[in-house]
């Protein structure tokens, strides 16, 4: 399974250079330079320890949901299995995060089509949790107000959607009458069956408190980093702003489905940072200092915990099959 995204992760790994490069032809490279000497260097490791908090926060989630699927693995290797999913980061919408459900289904014969929808779940949360976050430092900033109402108004309506079984069975049904949907009907049911389980109203507040808890730790973090320069003249930017721009730009990647967001969460975030008239070289060393401490931090994670995953469990994760 795992060669089947190597292409995919080298691909985007790749896109994260030519974004480092334009984003360095934009800010003037020299100066680039110069603005990564003015950085605050010991913050750093309190920037990715913020980090794994992150992580830390979301396994009780992914741990949280299991429980409510009703599915049975040690804490151990559920938390390699969660930690492994994060070298698949970079594809389009964390869509390979996935790859956690075929490490359970090797693990404990659990069907894809029963845990895959945790994914789905997740990402919902986090927009959800996103956009409460991102609320408060929009009305301030002046900016993006509508955009993020308008995000988090989409996700209230699919959430209602999905947890109104008549009215998502009618949809269900309808897609089908396609013959490739129908072949995969029973999976569909047993997906739709788990996420109906996620939705509920219990565990949605559940998931989106952990969730907020968890995303706060990565704003703070960019609080952290883009109040780490010493410039002078330089505006003080505070949590709430810092909030919203971390909020906003990792919505605007998330949304255009790219690899990680790469270029569109970059390109956000040093957009709206400029606008708060920080030096472009400024900007820019922040943007990629804390994409360096999320993104690639995650993926770095991701391959020690895999790792790991195979020393413990004595499996080769490159000999596990895809399904259709």
């Amino acid at each position: 399974m795992y060669q089947k995204y190597k292409k995919k992760i080298i691909f985007s790994v790749v896109l994260g250079a030519v974004v480092f490069l334009g984003l360095s032809i934009y800010a003037n490279f020299d100066e680039l330079l110069e603005a990564f000497a003015l950085y605050n260097w010991l913050m750093f490791p309190v920037i990715l320890l913020l980090s794994l908090c992150n992580y830390g926060v979301r396994f009780l989630r992914w741990e949280y949901y299991t429980k409510v699927l009703d599915i049975k693995v040690e804490r151990k290797l559920s938390f390699l299995i969660f930690l492994s999913s994060f070298i698949m980061s970079v594809t389009p919408g964390k869509i390979g995060e996935v790859f956690k459900s075929y490490l359970l289904k090797e693990q404990n014969g659990t069907p894809v089509s029963k845990s895959a929808p945790i994914v789905f779940a997740e990402r919902i949360t986090d927009f959800l949790s996103l956009v409460m976050l991102s609320l408060a430092g929009a009305l301030m900033f002046g900016y993006g107000t509508n955009l993020i109402i308008g995000f988090g108004v989409f996700f209230v309506i699919l959430v209602f959607i999905i947890s109104n079984k008549k009215l998502s069975y009618a949809i269900i049904g309808m897609l089908e009458k396609f013959k490739f949907i129908a072949k995969i009907s029973h999976k569909l049911h047993t997906a739709y069956d788990s996420i109906y389980q996620m939705v509920k109203f219990k565990e949605l507040i559940i998931t989106i408190i952990l969730s907020i808890f968890a995303w706060a730790f990565e704003c703070l973090s960019f609080y952290l980093v883009i109040n780490g320069f010493n410039v002078m003249g330089a505006p003080h930017i505070d949590i709430f702003i810092a909030t919203f721009i971390y909020g906003f730009a990792t919505i605007a990647g998330a949304v255009t489905m790219l690899p990680g967001g790469l270029g569109a969460t970059d390109a956000s975030m040093t957009g709206l940072l400029v606008l708060l008239a920080i030096p472009k070289s400024v900007s820019v060393a922040a943007t990629l200092i804390i994409r360096a401490a999320t993104l690639w931090f995650a993926v770095i994670v991701g391959i020690v915990a895999v790792m790991f995953y195979q020393k413990i469990s004595h499996k080769n994760i490159n000999e596990i099959v895809l399904e259709s």
